[in-house]
């Protein structure tokens, strides 16, 4: 209280009129705190209800200062003293009996004879709205005569009374009404009453109407336990798991007596937190539901399941660690990714979101990636697959010239397999694409979405991104006018013995130019801007492609010394060492008596990563203390999820095991501006954010050294730049405490090799009520229509302050959120899902002018370009 007062008093250190009345209001507080604690009579107050409670003076000096708040004025402390001793002696004259309603009566006389008409008015009106608040609360309780509604409606009224008029849900309520209705359908229609009050004005709806939600999500379960003769947690697990919705790995981990305790520590409470979207969302898709669909766990048993499964393996306080996760959970303050959320503690538990292959230039590795895309999308995954190696079109086959199909007859089987692959009818699989821009190919790959070129070389379900070196963009930047060479990396391989794309920076440049100098290599010259015009064109028209700035990448990476980084994933924030599976050999062998064929490969590293997202609307960042346990908390998570993950490949478990990589992102990020009172366009947004990300990198390296101190460091920790210590070096961090950080590494090592990468957060975001990812909101307020009915929604913590704070995003300047990326970039290993937003006026030079100067402020990926006319398909298997 004190800090809040005082925060308040330096906000506004050059008004005198604000400091004095804050200083009043400070003396005036404690001075009646601690008069009460001495001068409390006792005597006991009966409550509307008919209960009672001991009399408390401190409550009535509240409501004094309640109205004189609501009037916008404040009262002396000698004042309040004074007017408190008279209602005081007034009580104890005739102490039996005391009602409530006899004390506000004494309120109301107090003000008026000592001349504060405008303040007692306040509270009369405020009196009088509280008591049809009540019996508004009545009235719904005796339409809906159901064990357990009133106390939630009560507390609706007590939280949001005071700012909400309540009789608007009834007279709603009203009209949805027939009194041949049974009780589940007036429930769901007092839930869509609530539903239909949310607006920009009273954005406070949809918390109420995610409280009358939650009362009809824990009715019809209850009911459901209470026919299963289910009267516990631990009732319920070993109900789930004989029914094959629960791993038995929980039973099998923890003892009843330790289940027990941790359903102790669930916070009913916490389901207050969730928006109606939010949580309609979390029944939906997250709570486990029996195979008719009949949901049976609740939000609460959601978050401690997930927290069970991902510390299980724990040695020491397991209990504590598990309790620890359930609490950044349940309280929305960390967001696991859409897989670990929806599949932890369950038969099938594969938590991982992103997937990535390099598909080698050979039949069977291309059909082996394919397959490898199946597994993955059967299970929930979302993939990235890397074409640049794959001959182009006109390319020889086994000295037979010309006869090579090229890339997009195979990504077209890419995306046929999305389509076929649809996760048991949930949603069809997700596939992004990569090829460099170079290749031979890139013309066709880029009309892959389109609506003009060769009908036959359409995909229209994959996500194509093109891998740029930073040679192409400087030669955007200088004269569009110039030459650009396309090639088929396979003959360049026959040729030259090298294969260009396995090299970036200025190694890349000189054997870039040495291949357009050989005349034995086959060229295909197109001007440069022939070129950037069929990008841009197929971005504005699709969102896509993809941009992945390869030089960035490898230049940062901090594994360089292992391998090299082709592409990225899914959604563009993935970006860690990659290699090609390897066959080695197929042999006929005799076990068991049987013949069978044994196919030997190389795994090389197939890329897997596993996500998480501080909510940073919900974090109090300036609380370091807070914010370095949640980030110890999350990272320890998403290193045992490594461990405790099922994987649909073995290749993804062995690369995984040898980087161990985790992403830590975040979201939040427009909501945590709004809330500062930061405009997205000011350089205050840049220092700001510049701050919380350096601090967020900090906290997530000191994490992964603590483990790797407690649990050993990754396999190829040893010369990395992690290491040697250019990982800081690099990145500026220069001064004592990282400084300090950088010996600690080297000498304890890292448990993770790569750490943060920020995912789009699509639908997470909702659940944590927040914005999503790094974006912009795309608006204060809109309408949404879900099965026929229009929901209004608004962006979090929307009030007087933060709606001139809020800006949407085609309306902010787009440089601003590029300049921001760069400025989040070099405090994030991997890379962050950003979109560019853009509105019809916009130029095909505005366009370019946005990649060119992500380009230079160092910014490694571009996720969509969104035009305020286009729909694009969202992410929801990367959703962290």
């Amino acid at each position: 209280m004190i800090y809040l007062h005082i925060s308040v008093i330096l906000k506004h250190a050059n008004c005198e009129e604000v400091i004095k009345s804050k200083v009043n209001e400070i003396f005036a507080f404690f001075c009646y705190a601690n008069a009460s604690k001495e001068k409390d009579i006792e005597m006991q107050i009966t409550k509307r209800d008919g209960t009672k409670e001991t009399y408390e003076s401190n409550k009535i000096a509240r409501v004094i200062k309640l109205a004189f708040e609501n009037t916008q004025s404040c009262i002396e402390a000698e004042q309040l003293k004074v007017m408190l001793q008279e209602i005081e002696q007034q009580l104890v004259e005739n102490p039996d009996d005391i009602k409530v309603e006899q004390i506000q009566d004494l309120v109301e006389v107090s003000m008026m004879k000592h001349g504060f008409y405008k303040q007692a008015k306040s509270f009369i009106l405020y009196r009088d709205q509280q008591a049809k608040n009540r019996r508004i609360v009545d009235e719904l309780a005796a339409s809906l005569p159901l064990a357990g509604l009133r106390p939630v409606l009560k507390g609706i009224h007590k939280d949001y009374g005071k700012a909400l008029a309540l009789d608007l849900m009834l007279a709603k309520y009203q009209t949805f009404y027939k009194p041949e209705m049974d009780m589940d359908q007036r429930l769901k229609s007092l839930i869509r009453s609530a539903v239909e009050c949310v607006s920009a004005e009273a954005p406070q709806w949809e918390f109420i109407a995610g409280r009358l939600l939650n009362f009809q999500n824990n009715h019809m379960i209850e009911e459901r336990m209470a026919a299963l003769n289910i009267h516990s947690f631990y009732d319920k697990l070993v109900y789930l798991t004989e029914q094959e919705l629960y791993g038995r790995y929980i039973l099998e981990a923890y003892s009843k007596q330790e289940i027990d305790e941790l359903a102790a520590a669930l916070k009913e409470e916490h389901t207050k937190l969730f928006t109606y979207s939010g949580l309609d969302l979390v029944i939906k898709r997250y709570l486990i539901a029996d195979k008719d669909h009949q949901v049976l766990e609740k939000p609460q048993e959601m978050f401690m399941g997930i927290a069970m499964h991902l510390n299980m393996n724990e040695k020491e306080d397991r209990l504590h660690k598990v309790i620890e996760l359930y609490e950044v959970l349940s309280t929305l303050k960390v967001t696991m990714a859409t897989p670990t959320m929806s599949n932890s503690r369950k038969p099938y538990f594969q938590l991982s979101s992103c997937f990535i292959d390099t598909v080698p230039d050979s039949l069977e590795g291309i059909y082996r990636s394919i397959d490898n895309f199946a597994q993955i999308s059967k299970f929930g995954g979302g993939m990235g697959l890397y074409f640049g190696k794959v001959r182009a079109v006109g390319s020889d086959i086994r000295g037979f010239k010309g006869v090579a199909g090229g890339v997009a007859r195979w990504i077209k089987l890419a995306n046929d397999t999305a389509v076929a692959v649809d996760q048991l009818g949930v949603r069809q699989g997700s596939v992004a694409v990569y090829l460099d821009v170079w290749h031979k190919d890139i013309l066709d790959f880029l009309q892959l979405r389109t609506n003009n070129g060769d009908d036959r070389k359409k995909a229209h379900d994959v996500f194509p991104a093109v891998c740029y070196p930073d040679l192409f963009w400087k030669m955007a930047r200088e004269d569009l006018n110039q030459q650009w060479y396309l090639m088929c990396p396979h003959e360049i391989l026959m040729i030259k013995g090298y294969a260009l794309e396995d090299y970036y920076g200025e190694e890349w440049e000189k054997r870039y130019f040495d291949c357009i100098h050989d005349e034995r290599i086959s060229k295909q010259a197109i001007l440069l801007k022939d070129l950037v015009r069929l990008i841009l064109k197929s971005a504005i028209e699709t969102g896509t492609p993809f941009a992945f700035n390869r030089d960035h990448v490898n230049r940062m990476n901090p594994n360089k010394h292992a391998g090299m980084i082709y592409s990225s994933n899914l959604c563009s924030e993935i970006a860690q060492n990659m290699s090609a599976i390897e066959s080695v050999s197929k042999t006929i062998e005799e076990i068991d008596g049987e013949t069978v064929i044994v196919t030997k490969t190389k795994p090389g590293d197939f890329v897997v990563c596993n996500l998480a997202s501080l909510v940073l609307g919900n974090i109090n960042v300036h609380d370091q203390v807070e914010l370095r346990k949640i980030i110890s908390i999350i990272v320890r998570a998403l290193d045992n999820v490594i461990d405790l993950n099922f994987y649909p490949i073995p290749y993804a478990k062995v690369t995984n095991q040898r980087y161990r990589p985790i992403g830590l992102g975040t979201s939040g990020y427009h909501h945590l501006l709004a809330k500062e009172g930061i405009r997205w366009e000011s350089e205050e947004h840049l220092r700001f954010m510049d701050q919380v990300y350096e601090q967020i990198n900090y906290y997530a390296i000191e994490a992964s050294c603590e483990l790797a101190a407690e649990k050993g460091c990754y396999a190829y920790f040893s010369g990395s730049e992690w290491d040697n210590g250019n990982y800081f070096t690099d990145r500026g961090y220069q001064d004592e405490k990282w400084q300090q950080l950088s010996a600690r590494v080297h000498q304890s090592g890292l448990r993770n090799g790569y750490l943060l990468a920020i995912a789009p957060t699509s639908s997470t975001s909702i659940i944590a009520g927040t914005s999503a990812a790094v974006d912009p909101i795309m608006n204060r307020f809109f309408l949404e229509e879900k099965k026929g009915s229009i929901i209004a929604r608004v962006a979090p913590d929307l009030n007087m302050k933060t709606w001139w704070i809020y800006q949407s995003a085609h309306t902010i300047n787009q440089e601003w959120v590029v300049k921001a990326a760069g400025i989040r970039q070099r405090h994030i290993d991997q890379s962050q899902s950003l979109n560019l937003y853009i509105t019809n006026d916009y130029t095909f030079r505005q366009v370019l002018n946005l990649y060119i100067k992500a380009w230079e402020n160092g910014v490694k990926s571009v996720y969509y370009i969104r035009s305020k006319s286009l729909e694009v398909e969202e992410c929801e298997v990367c959703a962290a």
